[in-house]
């Protein structure tokens, strides 16, 4: 049975923890507002580019452009998204195990994988997977240069054909306390359907040329679907480490009060149990 001793010592040592976890908690609020902030600004421009890309990509000839050209997937490449820290509940399991099981969908050599976030490298690495690309350690000084770096790669890979279809799969930000997990195929780029909610027939002209604004354009929104991606990850990763870990510091406080109840208890048997043996002591002497 423990001691009075190690009951105090392991109250002190949760009291420690929960100030730890309602630190960590505070943190991830006030990152989760400025991340918050960034996604919000960036949502609507890049979902009115991949809207308008994909009603062009409907009407126009795919020969116009060869992001545009729609191959037999024989080969498929993912791009998985995760956290380079931990403490933020299934934040990471979610997103890894969704990627796990589309890539497992594949025969051998049919899928390729890159990776973003430290945690992801570390799941697929143990597991023995081959990671085509690797970024690690960018989310503290998260911006668009990072974007469009990994937006380059996959361009590359898919124009020299090492890839015929391409996929992010990453947890898209709804609330602090909700993610939803998402795979997006950003290339080929996928024609807007002729009964899709909001579509509109439409007539472009171009100025210059439909080439000239093609080769701008499209490569302008696939940089610009990984950012947004990125930003959706990294809102919901701050969401998710908040309800850790005001969880953790309610489970903490939950904890000190139960140990505080055995230490009272213990410590209401040691002084029942002195006055026993002092009392004893005395009759034993009257006697």
């Amino acid at each position: 049975m423990a001691t009075l001793r190690d009951i105090k010592r392991r109250i002190s040592s949760v009291k420690s923890t929960q100030q730890i976890t309602n630190a960590m908690k505070m943190v991830a609020a006030a990152k989760l507002r400025r991340a918050q902030e960034r996604l919000l600004s960036a949502r609507p421009y890049a979902e009115s580019l991949r809207t308008i890309i994909s009603h062009v990509a409907a009407q126009e000839d795919q020969s116009l452009h060869p992001l545009l050209a729609v191959r037999d997937p024989k080969r498929v490449g993912y791009l998985v998204i995760t956290s380079d820290r931990g403490l933020c509940g299934s934040f990471n399991a979610n997103v890894t195990r969704r990627a796990q099981v589309e890539i497992d969908s594949h025969q051998a050599g049919e899928a390729t994988l890159s990776n973003f976030g430290r945690k992801g490298v570390e799941f697929f690495t143990r597991r023995g997977y081959e990671l085509s690309e690797r970024y690690v350690n960018l989310f503290n000084e998260l911006e668009f240069r990072h974007a469009q770096e990994v937006a380059a790669s996959i361009q590359s890979r898919y124009l020299s054909e090492e890839v015929d279809r391409v996929y992010v799969v990453y947890n898209r930000f709804k609330s602090a306390g909700s993610q939803e997990v998402r795979v997006d195929q950003v290339l080929p780029i996928e024609p807007a359907p002729p009964t899709a909610e909001k579509y509109i027939p439409a007539e472009y002209f171009y100025e210059p040329s439909a080439q000239r604004i093609l080769d701008e354009a499209i490569p302008r929104n696939l940089r610009t679907q990984i950012w947004l991606s990125l930003l959706e990850s990294n809102a919901a990763e701050h969401g998710a480490r908040m309800v850790a870990m005001d969880s953790a510091t309610e489970n903490a406080k939950e904890m000190i009060y139960n140990l505080t109840l055995t230490y009272n208890k213990a410590r209401q048997a040691a002084i029942t149990t002195e006055i026993s043996e002092i009392v004893g002591g005395a009759e034993a002497l009257r006697g």
